[in-house]
């Protein structure tokens, strides 16, 4: 595995080559690291301690100040992902965001939002992602730093973050999305349609982009999301009186219901017995409602008609989602059901990037480097999906985990005398006293100010 390891980095030579031999070699070290390195502690200079050869300051620079192209690595992570997973009926490119958490207000992107990993709104930056998957695999191809308003009301704030001038500009989470997708299509990557969870389902001119790109979407929407059961028909009414202004805009008289009000208003023979998947926990059984609805966003000559399914765990009914796509009209509940269903992995694929790769252990400040770090995680995730697969028959239970507790012991590691441990332990302690002493000296500045 270990010689497959060193050849895969040599697939990707080309986006390095051009540029000092030293990035190079520092670009497979990074890589090493993010697979020998301990976990959640995958840092720059747990990277040096760990991997033969390794210098923490080539690492950094590697990823803060090279002026290779992540978008290139990326984008040949994507082609490649593609051929493993993409051009079937079950492909599909799932969006999903992610948070990190961070100290300080320096690193680009960095502010108080809400951080889905702890579940809270604190100090962090998130990053709106883009996975392919078919069936139970799944791999990140593509991922953005998302900008609050802050940032981009900012300039010499993003100047010092090395934020590119055209990246200055706010760009909501959906619309990074959007342009995630019409990228992987240019690209020629092959799905077959396109799934989101509530945070993107909420926003009808997102679903309306999506369709008018010609994408078949399965989105979750919230529990309040309004929509009609019968065709609403949006018409000007007729003049009333001879005088005052003539109508003009679009009215309905159908009535809207929220989404969670119908289903809850549904009969027990309603729901059908659903099983999504198998799992090591067993058979995944759901109870499901299907409707076809219509929504209509006040302005559009016709409402649109698309899927809703209303989806409970038997063992928790009270976990309900709510989803509606723009599939065919004929498509079946339990098509669409499995295809609500599939999100399931692009959260498993976070949390091994994150666990086993290193996502969220990149302690830079720079637009740059977040992005170079992103797409050195992504190719470890290919690497192990190319593995998985190719144990597939043999060793059908291999995951994430067993891949890089098998690289770090078959990878080269760096041999360490007793001085030496107890040096890098010296140099970590140093570390802390001064990030210390830098946190009493600013307490001390503030209080003179005050």
């Amino acid at each position: 595995m270990a010689e497959r390891f060193i050849g895969f980095h040599r697939r990707y030579r080309l986006h390095f080559q051009s540029r000092p031999r030293s990035v190079l070699k520092a670009a497979g070290d990074c890589l090493s690291g993010l697979m020998q390195a301990p976990a959640n502690r995958k840092d720059m200079e747990r990277m040096e301690e760990a991997v033969a050869g390794a210098d923490e300051q080539q690492l950094q620079h590697m990823l803060s100040h090279s002026s290779r192209d992540h978008q290139a690595v990326m984008n040949q992570v994507a082609l490649e992902t593609d051929q493993q997973l993409g051009g079937g009926e079950e492909s599909c490119l799932i969006i999903d965001e992610s948070g990190f958490k961070k100290s300080g207000g320096h690193s680009a992107g960095v502010a108080r939002q809400w951080c889905g990993r702890l579940g809270k709104v604190d100090n962090c930056q998130v990053g709106v992602f883009a996975a392919l998957g078919r069936e139970s695999r799944v791999c990140l191809v593509e991922g953005r730093l998302y900008l609050p308003r802050e940032w981009t009301r900012d300039a010499e704030r993003c100047r010092k973050a090395g934020i590119p001038p055209e990246h200055r500009v706010f760009k909501s989470k959906s619309q990074l999305a959007l342009e995630m997708v019409s990228h992987q299509r240019r690209l020629g990557v092959r799905f077959s349609w396109v799934g989101v969870d509530g945070g993107y389902g909420k926003e009808p001119g997102f679903l309306r982009h999506l369709e008018a790109m010609g994408e078949v979407f399965v989105a979750d929407v919230h529990c309040d999301q309004r929509l009609y059961l019968e065709d609403p028909k949006p018409e000007v009414p007729q003049r009333q009186r001879p005088r005052g202004r003539k109508p003009s805009r679009l009215k309905i008289r159908t009535p809207s219901v929220r989404v969670d009000r119908w289903a809850a208003g549904q009969p027990e023979e309603a729901w059908k017995r659903l099983t999504l998947r198998d799992g090591t926990g067993g058979e995944l059984q759901v109870e499901a409602l299907h409707r076809r609805v219509w929504l209509w966003n006040g302005e559009e000559a016709e409402a649109k008609c698309w899927h809703l399914i209303v989806r409970r765990e038997v063992d928790s009914p009270r976990t309900i989602r709510h989803t509606l796509s723009n599939a065919s009209a004929n498509t079946p509940l339990e098509r669409l059901a499995r295809m609500q269903a599939r999100r399931y992995w692009v959260e498993r694929a976070l949390q091994d990037g994150k666990s086993e790769c290193g996502m969220a252990d990149c302690q830079v400040r720079r637009w740059s480097a977040w992005h170079h770090h992103m797409a050195l995680v992504f190719m470890s995730m290919l690497f192990m999906l190319e593995e998985r697969l190719r144990a597939a028959e043999s060793r059908p239970l291999s995951s994430c985990s067993d891949i890089e507790e098998l690289l770090r012991h078959f990878l080269p590691k760096r041999a360490l005398s007793k001085q030496e441990v107890i040096a890098q332990m010296h140099k970590r302690h140093r570390k802390r006293q001064t990030a210390i002493e830098a946190a009493y000296r600013k307490q001390r500045l503030v209080a003179r100010l005050e």
